[in-house]
């Protein structure tokens, strides 16, 4: 049974995950780039603990640094939320990533939770499985079909084997990947607003409002049993890009975007059912221009 968990990563996603973690009871630990925004986690039932990945190896660590890191990251269970960075350019994701699994050594984790994003999937024609062909991407789709994707693919690869606790399942560790994030101080109306002619109009987005990834993730931290090795997080319906961004754009009074029609080719749907199949996962939005009122 899962009392405890350490979020490394306390920032859009990871602190509302974490005080929704801390109002049902868990023991949770969290960790922020600098020791100041990690202390004041406490205000919120957070034991929080400085962990700055990107300059760890070349400033190195004092041991009572070192220590507060260890006690923070052992917990019964790890949810690891490290946004990569790949679109502007990062390059240092992997090196991060993997100074954190050497911290977390060989602690024995009951359930590891490694966000990752829809990104694996290619667009248009690159998901070839049966169980994928009605419905759109599916787990087993991912492939490395960039540069991009082939990053966050090692990414999942590095946490897959990590550590199990004694009697539960090898494959302890879910890749968790979402689709497009919006939610509270994320609001997709400005993305595009005053665009012209921007291409894809005619093609389908993939939306997960923030109360889902905390609802889902909450739930596969609280699931007995085996899971599935990775599931995607995906609102069921797919307005098209012109209809969702144009409606965004309109709803904060800003100047919507034109568009023009995109090759079907290029369409990709992301199909984030398997949660629910398998959990009775129940989304709270299943249409992406119902999220735009939550925003």
């Amino acid at each position: 049974m899962i009392t405890s968990v350490a979020v490394v990563g306390c920032g859009w996603f990871g602190l509302p995950l974490a005080k929704e973690l801390v109002s049902q009871g868990l023991k949770v630990t969290g960790s922020k780039r600098s020791p100041q925004e990690a202390e004041a986690l406490s205000a919120d039932g957070i034991a929080g603990f400085a962990l700055d990945l990107e300059t760890l190896e070349s400033e190195g660590l004092s041991s009572q640094a070192r220590e507060a890191i260890t006690q923070g990251l052992a917990c019964d269970a790890i949810v690891i939320n490290i946004p990569p960075g790949l679109r502007r350019g990062d390059n240092g994701y992997l090196d991060r990533l993997k100074r954190l699994k050497a911290l977390m050594g060989t602690h024995e984790y009951q359930r590891i939770i490694f966000i990752s994003t829809s990104g694996v999937y290619p667009a248009g024609g690159g998901c070839f499985s049966s169980e994928s062909a009605e419905s759109g991407c599916v787990e087993s789709d991912a492939k490395a079909h960039s540069p991009a994707s082939e990053t966050l693919l090692a990414a999942e690869a590095l946490f897959s084997g990590a550590n199990s606790a004694v009697g539960e399942s090898k494959n302890n560790c879910v890749v968790v990947r979402f689709a497009g994030l919006i939610g509270p101080k994320r609001h997709p109306g400005r993305f595009l607003a005053g665009r012209e002619n921007v291409p894809g109009g005619n093609l389908a987005v993939n939306m997960v409002h923030l109360d889902d990834c905390i609802g889902a993730v909450t739930s596969l931290l609280k699931a007995e049993g085996p899971l599935s090795p990775a599931y995607n997080l995906c609102a069921p319906l797919h307005p098209t890009k012109a209809d969702f961004y144009q409606q965004a754009a309109t709803q904060l009074g800003l100047t919507p975007p034109s568009f023009i029609e995109g090759d079907l080719i290029e369409d990709k749907r992301v199909d984030g059912g398997l949660i629910t199949r398998e959990l009775n996962y129940r989304y709270k939005f299943t249409d992406p221009l119902a999220m735009l009122a939550h925003c």
